[in-house]
């Protein structure tokens, strides 16, 4: 399991102008929430393609994909969802694993 490791890029004036733009763009409303008809305060600006894998993605507003569709590349969304919708891998990675209730088999 990979340790989440800080990305000095976050810490930029580019982003954090790029960041602000994205929040007032979006009302400081979770896309995410709001798509289910919620309302939860946007902290966090999330990049849909992550910055690891598309560092050339890192200030766009969208993405194209193979079929030639564009999509939003940054997002706001709560901290709910950034955890819960954009990286499932940390909740399930960072779950303690449970030992069983018995030591029963059925075998």
């Amino acid at each position: 399991m990979s340790e989440w490791k800080h990305n000095p890029f976050y810490d930029t004036p580019l982003w954090h102008a790029k960041r602000q733009k994205i929040l007032d763009q979006d009302r400081f409303e979770c896309v995410y929430c709001k798509a289910r008809g919620r309302y939860s305060r946007a902290v966090l600006v999330h990049h849909v393609l992550h910055l690891e894998d598309r560092p050339d993605l890192a200030l766009s507003d969208t993405y194209t994909d193979e079929r030639g569709q564009e999509h939003r590349q940054l997002v706001s969304v709560c901290r709910d969802c950034h955890e819960t919708v954009c990286h499932p891998e940390r909740l399930r990675a960072g779950a303690p694993k449970e030992p069983p209730i018995t030591a029963e088999r059925w075998d």
